[in-house]
């Protein structure tokens, strides 16, 4: 057989499906774009019924569409061949022609399993599995694996393998998505049951986060009634990592997730300063949970002794028994504080009111109205009632309990006196990440007074004033004023406006539960972080991604057991990936190695890689192993991992040497070839080359410095560069 002419015979063949496929989507894009402009030029018309229902079609063409365009990059890119003959082509989305005969099953549905599933010894009636690789539209090659010989004597076998491909891609700086290369023991995760909480871990290189953010679109694709009224949160360690994974879902065409950080959990609070481990792990306690909660309660304040007030010109006493029985009342209802503050003052100006009608001699009953009113506008009943139950901001209330180191005795007991030291911090500092359970454990604990609503809804009426005023004027300026009016033009703007996403407006809801979550790295999550995340799924159903050994936290679990018993008893299940497609072998040796030395834990994971031996040379050699490698032409990202303290000096020096554009640190750092990042930014991050900088000081300051180490040293995909001054850690060396 002429491989070649064959090769190029089937290549012909599958890029005339792949034009028959672009057609239809085209076509398909277009009608979805037509459906979409006219759901919008509906919207303001009909009942307020109707325009409900219209905004839901909005939405839903959107959706469509978004899908639609993502699946422009690959759309096809695999066939099965079947028994019987059939032949099933598989893409980023699922198309049909008018009639409704499958033209291209969707990777996500259950016709599609077979494809990542089948195997020789369970060919699931496939004969042959092809991968059809393409460049833009064009296909630019085919590659074959035979699964069920006793069928294949009229099938050709073509190409080497999709996944070895993949993997000797060069890194881009970005994340991808992999359905095109989806391993069976991935795809078993990625389809498995909603319910529950599914922890997925396994080591580095294994794919963890990837399968977990297919398995998100999977989750939206098959129980899309649910999950997209809810939408999906996706949880990452830090900023960095977010903008890594960024393209991966919307590439798959799934618009219903919200990313985050911890960082980044709360609307509206964003935290960018950095705590101290030991700092952190305080912060992360979940004894400061309690410690919250009295923080609150400490705001219920009851005077020693009566306070004597002027009601316009009369004087009367708020006696403590009044302002507890108050307290008591407002309490009983277990309500959050700003909610219950309402009941607070209700009952305590009625009990003033007792006082005030008797101090005037008047009949209560009759006079109960004015008396009420009295008291309202008196600054003194203003001023004490609010001394002793005022609305609160949790930004308030965690930065008053944090500013007085008496206060923080008062309300964490647990903490020692070096301990509350250690957490005072000065008015006004920037938030930390390890601040924001603790923000957002107040937020519960306080909820909303009205205040912010109330806001939001004048400046909502302010702008339709100033919106209808416009909208006069240009209908009185183009003469288009008959029959249409400013209200009209209006609703009609304010509408499209209102259409905001399933993301958006969760992204925007501190109280938003999610039908699904997504946690990556989970191993680095405090007790107190669990807590949050908790909140944000009632129903527990959620994908929990990581590797207790590759924590860096002194707090980190012991056992996912620990961390999620007290919130899902027995509803929850481990999944393991077993096989490293990132690491080297020689470099995962040396990363087991290092991490056994350590005593922190041992590592079990299967490498699939051959590679370099890692490369060990002084410190003073960093400038020459860059400029070699960036000029290397497998090459497409190269980090050097250093301690926090010597990372700008080490940036600035790169920068000098070979250029600025080519060197990045912080979130610029996936933009350039060239990347100067800690230990804990690198997380889940993955380069061709890597090169540790002084590996000692790098963990000098670790409370996990193995974990760390371990971390570190599986980042690469290619080679491994091992530069130092100063002695080596245990188990560098044999």
């Amino acid at each position: 057989m002429d491989v070649n002419a064959a090769l190029q015979r089937e290549i012909a063949g599958e890029q005339g499906v792949a034009d028959s496929l672009y057609s239809r989507l085209d076509a398909v894009r277009e009608r979805t774009s037509t459906e979409l402009e006219h759901a919008r030029n509906d919207i303001t018309t009909g009942t307020p019924a109707s325009r409900v229902e219209r905004e839901a079609f909005v939405r839903m063409y959107a959706d469509r569409l978004a899908a639609l365009l993502a699946a422009e990059e690959r759309l096809v890119f695999g066939r099965l061949d079947l028994e019987g003959g059939d032949i099933r082509h598989i893409g980023r989305v699922g198309l049909a022609d008018d009639s409704q005969v499958p033209l291209l099953t969707d990777w996500r549905a259950p016709a599609a399993e077979a494809f990542y599933q089948a195997t020789g010894a369970h060919p699931m009636a496939v004969v042959r599995r092809r991968h059809i690789v393409t460049r833009g539209r064009t296909v630019t090659g085919v590659e074959d694996d035979v699964l069920n010989i006793d069928h294949a004597s009229d099938v050709e076998v073509l190409g080497s393998g999709a996944l070895l491909a993949a993997l000797g891609a060069k890194r881009t700086g970005r994340m991808h998505d992999i359905v095109a290369t989806i391993q069976a023991e991935q795809d078993r995760i990625i389809r498995s049951q909603l319910g529950g909480v599914l922890v997925v871990e396994g080591g580095p290189g294994c794919g963890k986060t990837v399968v977990a953010l297919h398995r998100a679109a999977f989750l939206l694709y098959t129980h899309r009634d649910r999950l997209q009224r809810n939408g999906v949160l996706v949880v990452g360690p830090n900023p960095l990592f977010l903008r890594y994974i960024e393209q991966v879902l919307p590439a798959l065409g799934e618009t219903a997730a919200v990313l985050v950080s911890m960082s980044t959990l709360l609307p509206d609070v964003v935290a960018t300063a950095v705590d101290s481990d030991e700092v952190a792990a305080i912060k992360g306690d979940i004894r400061m949970a309690e410690a919250v909660r009295r923080a609150v309660r400490r705001r219920h304040r009851v005077p020693e002794r009566g306070i004597a007030l002027d009601v316009h010109g009369t004087r009367i006493v708020m006696t403590p028994a009044m302002v507890t029985a108050s307290r008591d009342r407002a309490r009983a209802d277990h309500r959050p504080h700003n909610v219950a503050r309402r009941t607070f003052v209700i009952s305590l100006l009625d009990r003033l009111a007792t006082a005030l009608a008797d101090a005037r001699n008047q009949d209560r009953d009759n006079n109960y109205e004015i008396l009420i009113e009295d008291l309202r506008s008196a600054s003194d009943v203003r001023r004490e009632v609010n001394l002793c139950w005022m609305p609160l901001s949790p930004e308030r209330l965690i930065a008053e309990l944090l500013a007085d180191v008496s206060v923080l005795r008062e309300c964490a007991k647990f903490l020692s006196p070096k301990q509350a030291e250690a957490l005072v911090r000065s008015s006004g500092s920037a938030w930390t990440q390890s601040d924001v359970p603790l923000l957002d454990e107040a937020a519960d604990l306080l909820g909303s007074d009205g205040e912010e609503e109330r806001r939001l809804a004048a400046l909502a009426s302010a702008e339709r004033r100033v919106d209808l005023e416009y909208a006069q004027g240009v209908l009185e300026m183009t003469g288009m004023g008959e029959g249409v009016t400013a209200d009209q033009v209006v609703d009609r703007y304010s509408a499209e406006r209102s259409l905001l996403s399933v993301a958006e407006r969760a992204a925007g809801d501190r109280e938003w539960a999610y039908g699904h979550v997504v946690v990556d790295e989970a191993q680095e999550l405090t007790p107190m972080a669990w807590r949050s995340i908790m909140r944000r799924c009632p129903s527990r159903s959620m994908t929990i991604v990581g590797d207790l050994a590759q924590a860096s936290s002194a707090v980190a679990p012991r056992s996912w057991g620990a961390a999620l018993e007290g919130y899902c008893g027995d509803r929850w299940r481990v999944e393991s990936l077993t096989v490293n497609y990132r690491t080297p072998q020689p470099v995962m040796a040396l990363a087991e190695r290092v991490l056994r030395a350590s005593g922190e834990g041992s590592a079990s994971v299967q490498s699939v890689r051959e590679g370099d031996d890692p490369f060990f040379g002084p410190a003073d050699s960093l400038m020459e192993v860059v400029r070699r490698e960036t000029a290397a032409a497998d090459v497409g990202r190269m980090a050097i991992l250093v301690a926090e303290r010597d990372r700008e000096a080490v940036a600035a020096l790169l920068a000098a040497a070979i250029g600025e554009a080519l060197v990045g640190v912080g979130l610029q750092a996936l933009d350039r070839e060239v990347s100067v990042l800690t230990v804990r930014e690198s997380k889940g991050l993955e380069f061709d080359v890597v090169v540790l900088f002084e590996p000692d000081a790098m963990v000098a300051s670790s409370g996990r410095p193995g974990s760390d180490l371990y971390v570190a040293i599986t980042r690469t995909t290619q080679r491994l560069y091992i530069l130092h001054s100063r002695a080596l850690p245990p188990g560098f060396l044999n």
